[in-house]
């Protein structure tokens, strides 16, 4: 079952939220339709409080859950707001502990417009790929100036953040997210009921941290989502083929021609960017946070972690936040 949530709050685009959700719905009841044990949606809403919350529109919505219930999402969506966004951004502190939470926790996190300045405050974004609504582009680099704005595309990925300039791109990612959980049948149908234009894909129209679809491979883009999306488990990578249709073999031969790593490699790979990223924003432990990029021992973890930089978490740690920390003089 895939956890979904959705956050809520005060002048948010109803139809950034509502639009997604019916989309994931649609999905779910297209694969349904061809294999009954299609994976299920828990589909919620999120916010400070359970009183109802005004969206721009008027429509009035109550969240299910709040930012202090410790439930672990898959995918986090953040709408977005209505005009200038600072006022709202000061007025929910509890949704930022909460994003570092999820995101902790290996959750997707997808914003939109100005939904995106929710992740940019709570400092997810730092030295990171974003976009955002064309007409907050200069008032968003000069607030988050440490935040690599990419304002040429409609769609930024960054490990697991997601940003979107509008809700119509916000539907490409969507129709995205369905391929991920289900497959490109699934996603084509919804596209289809919800699109009648032809639309530019989302991997021809997206800027990638990581270059992940720099190749022509189609099959071996969908093992590189897999292996991003599943990085934390115990992988066996004979199942990884098998789950692409392809022998140990012949996976292991088409992934070092497609992206010039080993299958093994771009998993460390995507492990060791990840626990940067936790030391650098959590304050999990060590051990903490191999545990949670995949690695139980925590020898192997630091051995490989200074292997490829040359530094100990320990120390890297140490390093990052002071560059983070120090202040100007």
């Amino acid at each position: 079952m895939q956890n979904i949530t959705f956050a809520l709050y005060p002048d948010m685009l109803a139809s950034s939220a509502t639009l997604p959700i019916e989309m994931l719905k649609a999905g779910e009841s297209f694969a349904k339709v061809r294999d009954r044990q299609a994976e299920r949606l828990c589909i919620s809403t999120t916010a400070a409080t359970r009183d109802p919350v005004t969206t721009r529109s008027g429509l009035k919505m109550v969240a299910d859950h709040t930012f202090e219930d410790p439930i672990a999402a898959d995918i986090v969506f953040l709408p977005a707001l209505w005009r200038n966004p600072r006022r709202v951004l000061k007025s929910i502190p509890a949704i930022y502990p909460w994003l570092k939470w999820q995101y902790e926790n290996g959750a997707i996190i997808s914003a939109v417009g100005t939904g995106v300045c929710f992740l940019a405050e709570a400092d997810l974004l730092d030295e990171k790929a974003a976009t955002t609504h064309w007409h907050y582009f200069d008032q968003f680099q000069a607030d988050y100036p440490n935040v690599l704005l990419k304002r040429q595309y409609f769609i930024t990925q960054s490990g697991n953040l997601f940003c979107t300039a509008s809700v119509n791109a916000l539907a490409d990612l969507t129709v995205h997210f369905i391929q991920r959980i289900y497959n490109s049948e699934v996603a084509n149908l919804v596209e289809r009921h919800f699109s009648h234009e032809i639309r530019r894909s989302y991997e021809t129209s997206s800027y990638f941290d990581g270059q992940i679809n720099q190749h022509p491979d189609e099959d071996i883009v969908q093992a590189q989502m897999w292996l991003h999306d599943n990085y934390s488990k115990d992988i066996r990578f004979s199942e990884v083929a098998s789950r692409f249709e392809m022998s140990v073999r012949s996976f292991n031969r088409r992934f070092k021609a497609a992206t010039n790593k080993s299958p093994l490699q771009y998993l460390q790979e995507i492990r060791i960017q990840t626990a940067k990223d936790l030391l650098k924003t959590s304050n999990l432990t060590i051990s903490e946070i191999a545990y949670k990029v995949g690695y139980s021992d925590m020898g192997h973890f630091t051995g490989l972690f200074k292997k490829l930089l040359a530094t100990t978490p320990s120390d890297y740690r140490t390093t990052v936040r002071a560059k983070l920390f120090k202040a100007d003089p």
